[in-house]
Formats: C-alpha cells, structure tokens, sequence
C-alpha cells in the first residue's frame, strides 16, 4: 500500500513498547504496520506525513505515516465462539431454509416497526449477511443483522439466529443510532462501534468500515 520501506529498529521499539504498557485500553485499535506486526494503540491519528499513536496506559508515539499498513477496530476474542455456540443451540438452524421472500417481508415490517427506511434496512442486511439467517462472521457476528454478542444481550435476544428476534434487535439498534449521527455515521456506527465515532469525531480510517459504508449506499441506490 505505501512505497518506503519499514525502519525494522524503529518498529521493533514501538512493538515493545506496545508490549510493556501498563493496562489495556478499554477501547483499542490495532495498528497493521508493513512488515506485518501488530500494535494496540487507544487510538491512531494522521498529522501529515506523520501517524501520533496514542499507546495503552498513556503517552504518544509518532512514526512515519509510510509505516502504517492498516488500522482495524480491536477484536473480542470470545465473540465467534459464543456465536457458534448460540447456532448450535439455536431451534432455527436445524428447521427447513427460510424463503427469501419471507425473510425481505419481515425486514418490511421490522424498518416500518421501527422508523427505519426499508430501503435502507434491506441495504444493510443484503450487506451484512446477504439474507443469510443462519450467517456468522469470522468476527462472531450473528444473522441477518450480523449482532455481536454484547449487542444481542443489549437487546435482550434470546436466539439470534431467529430472524424476528435478530431484526427487531438490529432495527432497533440501527434506528438509535440514526437518531444520533448523520447516515453515514450511523452506519459506520453500526459497523465498528460508537466508541469509535466518538473517538474519531465521524467514520473511523478502517478500510473496512468505509468499504462497508459504500457497499450499503450503492445497494441504497440501486
């Protein structure tokens, strides 16, 4: 992605500085550099040629923008086994394929439920997991509405593979969101985290934030 070649003195420093902090940060990104290791930073951003790393138990680090790879949003390790677990245990998964006309009715009648344009809703769920009650992603998100463990507990899903209890959770966590930020922000929002708008005052730099929201407003558009 970026042409300069990595400084292998400088990164290792910054790895083991990453390595010696204090205590975690309660919300984290990780920092992709170019020879493929890893950093946990509380937060990344770009002045210039420069890229100032907030590191975990205070203090920042400046390096070489040409450094940097990618930035991701942390990971909760335990998501995706609770999310095969729930599939698992989940009545829906071993009952008959749903028809995709049954799934697009319900996605109408859960936006209208919850204010949200049904365009827009139908959009997101083609995006997150192409109607795909049944869907789990590498990260562990689950169903139509791709919830996150922490998130179906917010809302009090029982079965997140059931796909009324999965939209009228994601609907309803969609619909809070566009009460508090622009569409583009709720979406990114709803991709990475409030925690991360906050921290980057609007769509966060990951890549694969700002692919999902393009993919969303094309499907919108169509």
């Amino acid at each position: 992605m970026f042409s300069r070649p990595p400084r292998a003195g400088l990164i290792g420093g910054l790895v083991a500085l990453a390595l010696s902090a204090s205590a975690p940060a309660a919300t984290a990104d990780i920092v992709r550099l170019t020879n493929g290791r890893t950093l946990v930073v509380e937060v990344c951003r770009f002045d210039g040629e420069q890229a100032v790393l907030s590191m975990p138990g205070g203090g920042e680090v400046r390096i070489p923008r040409a450094l940097i790879d990618e930035l991701l949003p942390d990971e909760v390790p335990s998501a995706r086994p609770v999310a095969i677990e729930a599939l698992a245990r989940s009545p829906h998964a071993r009952r008959p394929q749903f028809a995709l006309s049954a799934i697009r009715a319900l996605v109408d009648e859960y936006s209208r439920r919850h204010g949200v344009d049904p365009k827009l809703a139908h959009a997101v769920v083609r995006a997150e997991s192409n109607y795909n009650p049944m869907a789990v992603s590498p990260k562990g998100a689950m169903g139509l509405m791709q919830l996150m463990p922490a998130t179906a507990n917010q809302y009090g899903v029982t079965d997140p593979f059931d796909p009324a209890q999965n939209l009228d959770a994601g609907l309803k966590h969609l619909r809070g969101l566009l009460g508090r930020y622009d569409r583009s922000r709720a979406l990114a929002a709803y991709n990475a985290g409030e925690g991360a708008v906050s921290r980057y005052g609007g769509v966060p730099p990951y890549r694969e934030t700002q692919q999902y929201i393009r993919r969303i407003l094309a499907f919108y558009n169509r």
